[in-house]
């Protein structure tokens, strides 16, 4: 057996985006996120909507050798992996000093959180512009400009569960947002409030988005095939 491939501390993270073709099994795709699920790889499986996707696993686990047999496994069963993003999670710099209890929530989510199947991810990074550089700015401005994005953000507690993942160095972007809503316009309303703060205004750039809906694999495949 080779070596787990672990972080310092939380776990990995995958989103797989696939769509169907002629040889997918439905049975072996429910399968391999079962065999995955039984390796306690939490497995949150979104029905994509609009033309990007059909499904997406996002998978979260400690060793990434385990993601690596879920994506395996999909393949097997006939899936064809259009699109995907790597990343772990991670406490941020700005949040120092987070009680033990909220560290863990964001490091060791419990996905997904009941009662919100409305799904969206989108990655993004932080502008290098001549005018508009992040990484330029000392750190009390970052964490000053973090605070206010975290103010509008706290607006929607109850309606969103949101995970921030890290994918520097992992992924063409620097973070992942996976974002957990109760309707569909919960979703709209987070992002678009919160695109007003400088941090997001003048420094954020923005992939593309998923959205959909995520619920109990063997649902979610019959209601996509």
């Amino acid at each position: 057996m080779l070596d787990p491939v672990i972080t310092s501390e939380g776990v990995a993270v995958a989103h797989l985006f696939c769509v169907r073709t002629p040889e997918t099994d439905d049975e072996a795709v429910i399968a391999a996120v079962k065999t995955a699920e039984s390796a306690a790889v939490q497995v949150v499986t979104v029905a994509v909507l609009g033309h990007k996707a059909d499904l997406c696993f996002m998978a979260l686990a400690a060793d990434s050798w385990l993601l690596r047999d879920l994506q395996t496994g999909l393949m097997n069963a006939g899936l064809a992996l259009v699109d995907s993003f790597v990343s772990i999670t991670e406490v941020s710099e700005y949040a120092a000093g987070l009680p033990e209890e909220m560290r863990n929530m964001r490091l060791y989510p419990e996905l997904p959180p009941d009662g919100k199947y409305a799904w969206c991810f989108y990655p993004m990074t932080k502008r290098r512009e001549a005018d508009a550089n992040w990484y330029r700015l000392d750190f009390d401005h970052r964490k000053e400009l973090m605070m206010e994005h975290g103010t509008s953000g706290r607006q929607f507690a109850g309606r969103i569960v949101q995970l921030i993942t890290a994918s520097t160095g992992l992924d063409d972007w620097e973070w992942g947002v996976t974002l957990f809503g109760v309707k569909l316009d919960d979703l709209k309303d987070t992002v678009y409030t919160m695109r007003y703060d400088t941090a997001s205004a003048v420094y954020a750039e923005f992939g593309p988005f998923y959205t959909g809906m995520a619920g109990p694999v063997e649902e979610i495949v019959g209601r996509t095939g």
